[in-house]
């Protein structure tokens, strides 16, 4: 069990009934458990390289990717959230507001309503918003995001990181939070700026 989980400002904990849910018992800090993490992201992220099929505004696909991201480490990998965190919608209401994001970027995408960034950026805010999962909501959305501009617009991703780890406190870690937090607002300049489209 991991006895050193020193969160970084802005994350989410963890209740302890979800680090039950850790696959892997010799795991005992916060430092072994990120790097646990990324291993299964980066083959998580291959996964989704080789994936030919570019249908990816579904529930299906959306807990799909949570699994292929974070499913070697985490039990309920893929499965929403359960219980209310320190950000996030009440977990009763996640379908119900991850389908109506899900029709709102489709509309977006029909009608043109924002350029490819600026509609990658605001599904990635409002997934982030909802918080759908324990734990990985913030990579899951970025990796959703950029899901959105390869396999959909056909574009580059979004150099998110910018040299920075965001799991770690950063300047830039503090620059995304605000910038989400203004986005929670309506206001999504910050968040555009920290996408280098401002």
């Amino acid at each position: 069990m991991i006895k050193n989980m020193d969160y970084p400002k802005g994350a989410t904990p963890l209740e302890a009934e979800e680090l039950e849910g850790l696959k892997f018992s010799h795991i005992t800090t916060r430092g072994e458990l990120d790097h646990l993490e990324q291993a299964n992201i980066s083959a998580g992220l291959m996964w989704l390289k080789r994936r030919k099929d570019n249908s990816i505004l579904n529930e299906q696909f959306i807990l799909k990717l949570h699994t292929q991201l974070f499913g070697d480490v985490w039990r309920w990998a893929g499965s929403f959230r359960h219980t209310e965190k320190n950000i996030g919608i009440d977990p009763v209401q996640i379908s119900v507001q991850l389908r109506m994001l899900l029709d709102d970027v489709q509309f977006w995408l029909d009608n043109k309503t924002f350029d490819p960034i600026e509609t990658a950026v605001r599904l990635h805010h409002r997934l982030v918003y909802i918080h759908l999962f324990p734990n990985g909501n913030g990579r899951h959305a970025r990796i959703m995001a950029d899901a959105l501009l390869e396999k959909v617009y056909g574009i580059a991703p979004i150099d998110w990181l910018a040299g920075s780890d965001l799991l770690q406190e950063s300047e830039r870690r503090d620059n995304y939070i605000s910038a989400l937090q203004l986005a929670d607002r309506g206001d999504y300049q910050a968040l555009l700026a920290f996408v280098g489209r401002g």
